[in-house]
């Protein structure tokens, strides 16, 4: 063979690797190009499915005063109403709350899941009232931060970065309940710094359910999110104390103008101490006690 011809061969052979290394490139870019697409659409859609939504369900019910103010808002988060329900607690409070002149949004139990509390800053209410299941004890027996309890049933594959983070736990009604797998997602005050979408506009947080302020760590992060004022029981207590209390502290508190210390006072004069637990509500922070209504939501 003469050289021009083995040259000419060379030449063939060497566009023909040339082409095969510009074609394996090529498809190793179309490759990561297509995974990088994937991640993205995957993770779009994950931050965007109904697990991590944006927004607060519709009411349950809505209650309108007779002037309604849209800056002016207030709601009830009733996710005992699904194991203890109240209709006079819901009615009461509904009427306090619409002559002090809130347009109040109350929420049953079945709306009261990891989304919603993620989402509860987004509806600029400027009052809440949680009546929801809470607990400062661990199944063991243990004190632990106070975790607010959902409605929605507990599942390990759900919101893994918030469990990893120990933002979300599961919870049960009863150590017998958690036994046979009835278990709950509950909130923790970790979750009210790190997850909860926007922050909380000078909002008074009245948190109804048990040991509330047996430590101070769930009132710590509402005020850090925006609150300005935490109110719960310093220990276990029972539905019916709570729902009365709370009606008289709404009374005192909104449509009597007191402070929170006096509103608080005279609600212990109207009813007193727990019955069977003892517990008293007490208000986070301490200088929040000298506010009324007005001061705080100024």
């Amino acid at each position: 063979m003469s050289a021009k011809k083995k040259h000419l061969v060379v030449s063939r052979i060497e566009r023909a690797k040339r082409k095969t290394k510009n074609l394996a490139k090529t498809i190793f870019l179309v490759l990561i190009s297509t995974l990088i697409i994937l991640s993205v659409y995957f993770g779009y859609q994950l931050l965007n499915s109904p697990q991590y939504g944006n927004s607060l369900p519709e009411p349950t019910q809505r209650f309108m005063p007779d002037e309604p103010n849209p800056n002016l808002k207030a709601a009830i988060v009733d996710q005992l109403s699904l194991t203890i329900p109240n209709e006079t607690f819901k009615k009461e409070a509904a009427a306090i709350l619409t002559k002090a002149n809130y347009i109040v949004d109350y929420y049953s139990g079945e709306k009261v899941t990891v989304n919603f509390y993620r989402n509860l800053p987004t509806g600029n209410y400027k009052l809440i009232i949680l009546r929801v299941h809470s607990t400062a004890t661990e199944p063991q027996g243990k004190e632990a931060p106070v975790a607010l309890f959902t409605s929605e049933p507990y599942d390990k594959t759900k919101y893994i970065n918030e469990q990893l983070d120990g933002q979300v736990i599961w919870v049960a009604y009863s150590k017998e309940e958690a036994e046979k797998g009835i278990m709950y997602f509950g909130i923790d005050p970790t979750f009210i710094s790190k997850s909860m979408n926007g922050k909380f506009q000078n909002t008074a947080i009245i948190m109804m359910g048990c040991q509330g302020l047996e430590n101070t760590l769930m009132a710590q992060a509402f005020i850090q999110k925006g609150a300005r004022v935490y109110i719960s029981w310093n220990h276990w207590v029972t539905a019916t104390h709570t729902d009365t209390a709370t009606t008289r502290l709404l009374q005192h508190f909104l449509i009597e103008k007191l402070t929170v210390k006096k509103a608080i006072q005279e609600t212990y004069k109207d009813i007193g101490a727990d019955p069977i637990y003892k517990s008293l509500l007490i208000a986070y922070p301490i200088e929040a006690l000298n506010y009324t209504i007005d001061d705080i939501q100024k």
